[in-house]
């Protein structure tokens, strides 16, 4: 089969569309003839080496988080799903790749698609879903009447986080571009802040929430705008100590991440506020649920551009520029 692989570390060139073996699923995975897989910047980082102290991938390793298609066949212990059926996954940090033609994905990390979105929809979905789940729902814990903070609106992150915080009941505010505003505020977003007129830490105040997706000072701002009690989850960094243990790092990593999100933590506390560094993980049940919302019209997916697989390098690339208005998706079939 097909697949785009790295095969070094910080090397561009060394990054291709080759032919692998297909894989076998083992005893609690499925496979999946992937129809599409859905883009991350994560996905951009990885090959740079940028997570290696993180993640482990044994080289050369596949690409891409996240994707869509259909059952082609089950593992022994496999329950909830059979072939045929068409399912909606994301396998990031689970040590393989979804830019492929076929791809192994656990049982507990897939769903089943919702029926009203196509492949391309669906695999659009997956990280920014359960992301914006785990930061908004399980972390903050977000309840009706409270406000919300999602910077960066448009982007992929953005554009579903924005929804789900009004699913939510929550009020949300949002940065984006002159040319973007109609599309958060078609989101729902109740207060859009244009970067290029206001800094947004002189308009807002008195936030409950604040989901961290822009990196350089922006976190340290955004403890202006939140009132004691209330919480920044950060998708950027710098990664926290408790992160480190979660991951059961050495006590050397420990420290270290510690180090890091010394000064950031010092500063909240002086606020009030807590911080909390956010790495997702992928969850089966999460995303049937969100599957629920996406069925029933109450999230829909944005999708910037859609690349051939034969182009996953330049989709990559243009990922990369950070133009994007919600998704890039690299269609399989």
């Amino acid at each position: 089969m097909r697949a785009l692989v790295f095969k070094r570390y910080g090397k561009p060139d060394q990054v291709a569309i080759v032919d692998i073996p297909r894989p076998m699923p083992k005893p609690n995975e499925i496979l999946v003839q992937v129809h599409a897989a859905g883009l991350n910047p994560i996905d951009n980082m990885i090959p740079k080496g940028t997570f290696k102290p993180i993640l482990r991938f044994r080289l050369p390793a596949m690409q891409g988080s996240d994707l869509a298609g259909v059952v082609v066949e089950v593992g022994s212990r496999v329950t909830r799903f059979k072939p045929g059926d068409a399912v909606f996954a994301s396998i990031f940090d689970l040590g393989t790749g979804a830019l492929a033609e076929f791809a192994r994905v656990p049982e507990d990390a897939a769903a089943l698609k919702p029926p009203n979105l196509d492949f391309v929809q669906a695999a659009s979905v997956p990280m920014v879903g359960l992301t914006s789940w785990q930061a908004l729902k399980d972390r903050a814990r977000l309840k009706p009447g409270q406000k919300v903070f999602i910077p960066a609106g448009a982007g992929g992150i953005g554009t579903f986080a924005i929804q789900l915080a009004k699913y939510l009941g929550a009020m949300v505010a949002t940065t984006t571009s002159t040319g973007n505003v109609d599309l958060v505020r078609s989101l729902g977003a109740d207060e859009v802040i244009d970067y290029k007129k206001q800094q947004f830490e002189e308009v807002l105040q008195d936030y409950d929430a604040v989901l961290g997706t822009v990196r350089g000072d922006a976190i340290e701002k955004s403890l202006r705008i939140l009132k004691p009690g209330s919480i920044v989850a950060s998708l950027v960094g710098p990664p926290d100590a408790a992160f480190a243990q979660a991951r059961g790092m050495n006590y050397f990593m420990v420290f270290l991440f510690g180090l890091l999100s010394r000064k950031i933590i010092r500063r909240a506390r002086r606020r009030g506020v807590a911080y909390s560094f956010l790495f997702v993980h992928p969850d089966g049940r999460q995303l049937a649920e969100i599957g629920e919302l996406l069925k029933a019209g109450r999230i829909r997916p944005v999708i910037d551009r859609v690349f051939p697989f034969e182009q996953a390098k330049q989709a990559l690339a243009y990922l990369e520029t950070g133009r994007a208005k919600g998704k890039v998706v690299v269609q399989m079939m």
